[in-house]
């Protein structure tokens, strides 16, 4: 049982330094009020920034002008929390309506980081929800808890919120560097020496503010990632192939676990092509690798293409020796689109005869959008093949929307009466609206 006193504390402290004094705000589209009875969750990868998010909600809170006083965060990682129980937890809010006894019936926003670390802590959220008029914010190590798992512990009473590694936009925003139109020449100079930056390391919020030790820090990530997050919670008992497995997803444009399982047995590893498909079933869980299927009207024989294979951040390629710029530019232009378009309205697509077009993005099972990530356009050869890609393709998919995402060149162009829109990677990322801008 944990100590009134030290449950009295722990609240006196948040309202003392309800948030940290450095905070950068972030992008986030996260409601601060809803008309249902549903805990919102942030869930994703390790090290994104869901903790800071929560800081952030309640400085927009406070800022609004919501007393202090009716906030409460409360991580149970911290050590005076180590062992909490149920009765732990709901004594937690018994203490607060003692110290804050005008609060009783008010509305009530509570902020709950780490709760995997409290058993039980389904109940007392169902609880809250149920008995209380509160907001309840939840937010759990990807180590511990994925996001399918709090649908089914809270039995379907959340919506669920993705925090990625930082936006380009964000990532000046953390450099310090500001962006007023008209851009100015110099401006223009230090955005295009950040997104080089960006699209080789990454945006990691800790990369960004402490660059000097940005290799140390994607190691340290992914390091965790594989042990913590995929070996240890999945208790998968060969890390080696583990370990292969991502260094081969890192340095493939697909990834078949076909051949992927024949190389390994050339190699005199034995394991099973289901237990392949765990591991990168795992990778995907936790956020880390995006298997991108090409698309088909037929969800079946979609399920069956060979995927691209994409990471949630290029730091995280680069230090896996992936140095290739029109590789690292395509995967930066993947983070992008998943952050507007979530991962569920991404494909890639073949049209007959084989030729690819990078991103195809769906709305309302339809085809709404076809782009290619093309960082050398000003190659003659390799701007005929994209245009022809996307013309081959808007042909067999019925859509008229084609994009070329370039590293510094902007223009539009006419193809037998339809319309080829090129748009620089820097210009696309500043926009607060999709990929048409």
């Amino acid at each position: 049982m944990i100590n009134r006193d030290v449950l009295a504390r722990l609240i006196a402290d948040f309202h003392e330094n309800p948030y940290p004094k450095d905070l950068i705000d972030r992008e986030f589209s996260i409601p601060l009020e809803i008309p249902i009875r549903r805990a919102i969750a942030l869930i994703g990868p390790r090290r994104s920034g869901k903790t800071y998010a929560m800081f952030q909600l309640i400085k927009t809170l406070i800022n609004r002008g919501v007393d202090v006083h009716r906030i409460l965060y409360i991580n149970f990682e911290y050590y005076e929390l180590t062992g909490a129980s149920l009765s732990d937890a709901f004594r937690l809010i018994e203490e607060y309506y003692s110290i804050y006894p005008e609060n009783r019936g008010r509305r009530i926003w509570l902020f709950l980081d780490e709760v995997q670390e409290l058993e039980d802590w389904d109940i007392f959220v169902r609880n809250m929800l149920d008995r209380e008029n509160m907001y309840i914010y939840i937010s759990g190590s990807s180590s511990k808890m994925l996001s399918r798992e709090l649908s089914s512990r809270l039995r379907g009473r959340t919506l669920s919120y993705e925090i990625y590694p930082l936006s380009f936009r964000e990532y000046l925003r953390f450099r310090g560097i500001e962006v007023e139109k008209p851009i100015s020449s110099r401006t223009r100079s230090r955005i295009m020496n950040a997104i080089a930056m960006y699209m080789e390391y990454g945006g990691y919020p800790e990369v960004a503010r402490y660059w000097r030790e940005r290799i140390r820090i994607l190691h340290e990530i992914m390091e965790t990632t594989i042990v913590r997050d995929v070996v240890e919670r999945y208790k998968f008992r060969n890390e080696r192939i583990i370990r292969l497995m991502m260094k081969a997803l890192a340095n493939s444009r697909e990834f078949s676990v076909h051949r992927f399982h024949r190389l390994l047995k050339s190699m005199g590893m034995k394991v099973s092509k289901n237990t392949l498909y765990s591991y990168l079933q795992a990778l995907n869980d936790v956020m880390i690798v995006y298997p991108l299927r090409r698309y088909s009207p037929s969800y079946k024989r979609e399920e069956q293409t060979i995927p691209k294979i994409y990471f949630i951040d290029n730091g995280l390629l680069r230090i896996y020796g992936v140095d290739s710029r029109p590789k690292l530019f395509e995967n930066l232009v993947f983070t992008y689109l998943l952050r507007r378009r979530g991962f569920s309205n991404l494909r890639y697509y073949k049209s007959y005869g084989d030729r690819e077009v990078d991103f195809v993005v769906l709305r309302d099972s339809g085809v709404d959008e076809l782009i290619q990530a093309c960082y050398n356009v000003e190659d003659p050869e390799t701007r005929r093949r994209e245009i022809k890609a996307l013309l081959k393709a808007s042909t067999e998919l019925g859509c008229r929307n084609l994009y070329i995402v370039t590293w510094d060149y902007g223009d539009v162009e006419e193809h037998n009466g339809r319309r080829i829109m090129y748009i620089p990677l820097w210009k696309l990322m500043l926009e607060n609206g999709g990929v048409a801008v």
